[in-house]
């Protein structure tokens, strides 16, 4: 047996170094070495993708070398409607035991350690996953608009089964088995209800089966000093660092990130849970420290950068593994550690030296003072000596398992905060200085500073709010009350005078229901929504007509479901609604008008276009935009400078009579300042469908001038 299990790893080995050497040639490591998949939990506020690896690593989802730019914080997207909302650089899964003898090459290792994360990970030869999958407990629906898929779910939702009595929305299963012999199960379970939707609750079950690879290679022996350690490294003002509101991109990587504890002392009188949270610290590029709370933009009226808190809770740690009970003692580790540590990047259990450093950190217990404590009122990024910040730890043990015991272990990770409405409020007043500014508790101030600082941290109270929700959810078996489902198929439609929404009814048979509402945003799915349709059990209706969309300009929605509050217990009487990102189109409709019979109807809005005239035009999110109007059902359009040249050609073949051109040319260009001729040709005949009378024959023209200002 050892001489087999020496072969395999050594082929396994060999394959690594053969990839990892192919992938460093393109100036990069590979994150992830050997089979990767990822899987998005995405049904409530809260988003983030998972990893067959065992654990989240920094760019594991596309790897560094393609996306160094935008993915360094990549994970645990809150609100997730809103672009730059990602709020988590990585995380880590190690086990650590003592006093091990390697099966493999025979030595006795002090501390032996299996790494996952949160630089890299290895699914051939650390952590090794035999089963990767999600359950849901319903399909999500079809979402069409004009014909075509209109979703993100169809990519991001990738369901595998379906499980009815289950209560959460989605739960992913990741069993792996590792190189030391403890066989991980983690089920990470995702709800849509608005008050549970911005927590993700992972479940985990640390088995000692001996279990050494895929091939079912069995070691039976006792593990002592076991240690389950658990690494998270937050950037909670990625989108501040990402557009610069303090000038430096370190806050993009967590660099000024701040680290609290709660709950190490179980029998202190304020004890409330176990769990620590993270939130942006005052940066030194700020103008100053008082002003930098939230990470505001300092240049212009704006939304905050930072206007929420994260972390994890633990709702459960096994006493023993012969004793269930929940262990208030655990974590038993609650370090602090510079990201950039090596020891972060270490994924090799043969090293002997990194592996004493991380059973030591590990098992390290609680520090004299908390990260935030220790940074007190310093600038964050300032403070330590670690380049990429300091990420939070937990490690639960030590634990003595014997071959078949287990260890069952309950977290919730959460985001919280103002929601963009009020962050942008906060954050427009703070920066227009116009008191007097009225504080959470009712009370009035004239310090524009005090006013921004005491809205941010109201997230912590949303935080330990989540947290509570997450523990009595766990504590409940799951039973939170649900919304009705959303609608089995929602269809948007573009008409010529309305833009027509259409829905099933499969609904209405849900107890406490009470009706739909719905809601539009202008330009860009990824903004804010205005409820723009509302109806009861007692005039429901499966249609909706948008008669006050206007031409040129797109058009996003989605519609909720909702019950009649009587099953709300945050908030009595206010419904309980289904999730918006079931049903939240990707495509945009557009009012479209019905063909003209004759060319002379032609339009060219606005002409003359004025880049300045922002009034004039169709939007903020469409500044180049140009209409051609009045146009035949098929039709070729040809846009010529002033000199004759061919920019671009568009065909018209929807049969509408409007067609939306945004300035670019077939170069990808943008025009610049001049006449331009648009040349119109229709491509077919086209006769009355009523009368049979010709209307259009192949080959008839105009023209049309238009001047672009820019």
């Amino acid at each position: 047996m050892k001489n087999s299990l020496k072969r395999s790893v050594w082929i396994s080995i060999c394959f690594c170094t053969l990839v990892l050497t192919g992938v460093a040639e393109f100036g990069h490591a590979q994150e992830v070495t050997g089979p990767h998949r990822v899987k998005w939990l995405r049904v409530g506020t809260l988003h983030n993708w998972y990893s067959n690896a065992g654990a989240e690593v920094e760019y594991g989802r596309r790897g560094r070398a393609a996306a160094e730019s935008q993915d360094q914080a990549d994970q645990l997207n809150w609100e997730a409607q809103f672009p730059l909302q990602d709020r988590a650089c990585s995380k880590g899964l190690w086990i650590g035991t003592t006093n091990y003898d390697d099966p493999v090459d025979g030595k006795n290792y002090p501390f032996k350690v299996v790494q996952a994360g949160p630089r890299f990970a290895n699914t051939l030869t650390n952590f090794m996953p035999e089963i990767f999958k999600m359950v849901g407990k319903s399909p999500h629906p079809s979402v069409v608009v004009d014909g075509l898929s209109a979703s993100d779910n169809i990519v991001n939702d990738v369901v595998d089964e379906y499980d009815e009595s289950m209560k959460a929305d989605r739960m992913i299963v990741n069993k792996l088995h590792s190189s030391i012999g403890v066989t991980v199960t983690r089920k990470i379970y995702a709800f849509s209800q608005q008050y549970h939707d911005n927590y993700f609750i992972y479940d985990f079950v640390f088995k000692n089966t001996g279990i050494l690879d895929l091939n079912g290679t069995t070691v039976e022996k006792t593990l002592p000093g076991v240690f389950f350690f658990f690494s998270y490294r937050y950037a909670p003002g990625f989108e501040g660092g990402m557009r610069s509101f303090v000038g430096s991109g370190n806050v993009s990587w967590g660099k000024n990130t701040v680290n609290d504890v709660v709950g190490q002392n179980p029998n202190a009188a304020d004890f409330q849970f176990r769990a620590f949270y993270s939130y942006y610290g005052p940066h030194s590029g700020s103008p100053g420290y008082e002003s930098d709370w939230g990470d505001p933009n300092h240049n212009q009226a704006d939304h905050l950068g930072a206007p929420a808190f994260l972390g994890v809770v633990t709702i459960h740690a096994d006493k023993s593994p012969g004793d269930p009970g929940d262990d208030l003692s655990q974590p038993f580790s609650t370090q602090y550690l510079g990201s950039d540590q090596n020891i972060n990047s270490v994924i090799d259990s043969y090293n002997r030296d990194a592996m004493v450093q991380q059973y030591t950190l590990m098992s390290a217990g609680h520090p004299e003072k908390t990260h935030a404590q220790e940074v007190g009122s310093e600038f964050a990024d300032r403070w330590g000596g670690d380049g990429g910040g300091y990420s939070q730890s937990i490690a639960f043990g030590p634990y003595t398992l014997d071959p078949g015991d287990s260890v069952h272990i309950v977290l919730a990770e959460a985001v919280a905060g103002l929601r963009r409405e009020k962050s942008t409020e906060v954050g427009t007043k703070w920066f227009s200085n116009t008191a007097p500014f009225v504080l959470p508790s009712g009370t009035t101030t004239t310090d524009r500073h005090e006013y921004k600082k005491a809205w941010v941290w109201t997230a912590k109270d949303s935080l330990f709010a989540a947290f509570e929700r997450a523990i009595e959810n766990y504590n409940n078996n799951f039973a939170i009350p649900e919304p009705p489902p959303a609608p089995k198929d929602f269809t948007v439609t573009s008409g010529g005078n309305r833009i027509i929404l259409t829905w099933t009814d499969n609904a209405v048979s849900s107890p406490y229901f009470d009706g739909y509402q719905i809601y539009r945003a202008i330009g860009r799915p990824d903004t804010l929504y205005d409820k723009i349709f509302s109806c009861d059990k007692s005039n429901y209706v499966h249609s909706f007509d948008d008669t006050s969309a206007s031409r040129g300009f797109d058009y996003y929605y989605y519609i909720q479901t909702k019950d009649d509050g009587a099953r709300n217990s945050v908030h009595p009487g206010v419904p309980l609604v289904s999730s918006r990102f079931y049903t939240m189109t990707n495509q945009a409709a557009q009012l479209q008008r019905e063909a003209e019979d004759n060319l002379s109807e032609i339009r060219v809005v606005p002409n003359p276009f004025n880049i300045r005239a922002s009034s004039l035009q169709f939007g903020s999110t469409t500044p180049d935009r140009i209409a051609f109007y009045g146009l035949p059902p098929e039709c070729i359009i040809k846009i010529y400078t002033e000199r004759g040249d061919l920019i671009e050609t568009i065909e018209h073949l929807d049969g509408s009579g409007d067609e939306l051109w945004d300035s670019v040319t077939s170069s990808r260009q943008i025009v610049v300042s001049g006449l331009y001729i648009a040349y119109f040709e229709v491509t077919k005949d086209f006769n009355d469908p009523q009368t049979g009378k010709r209307l259009f024959n192949k080959g008839d023209n105009t023209f049309r001038k238009f001047i672009i200002i820019r």
